[in-house]
């Protein structure tokens, strides 16, 4: 039952996972590299945050509320980084961290 009060939560991250790790994918497939660096990096980063955090809430973690915290601010760095940047898995990467991130907030002040 309390898996229920994170599901909206949970979808989040597991949707910003497959978005960061299709934009880290395609990124690499890109001409310039160097140019994506930066954003190829948080790519990793912020989805291995939200698969820990989708895992995590859905045992019931105690610690939901830091967890959340940690993952609105890797979404929100990767979803800045992604911004600027024009390709279309850029675009729709960017779109699914900031949806994370405000779902993320809201259990912060939930949870």
């Amino acid at each position: 039952m309390i898996q229920e009060k994170y599901r909206e939560c949970i979808q989040a991250c597991l949707a910003c996972m497959n978005a960061c790790n299709y934009c880290y994918v395609s990124s690499l497939k890109e001409y310039d590299l160097a140019m994506l660096r930066e954003c190829i990096r948080l790519d990793r980063e912020c989805a291995e945050i939200c698969s820990f955090v989708a895992e995590a809430l859905s045992r019931s973690t105690p610690f939901a509320k830091e967890l959340c915290e940690l993952c609105a601010k890797a979404c929100d760095a990767c979803a800045e980084e992604c911004g600027k940047h024009e390709h279309h898995h850029c675009k729709q990467c960017e779109q699914s961290c900031r949806r994370c991130a405000e779902i993320c907030r809201g259990m912060i002040t939930a949870a």
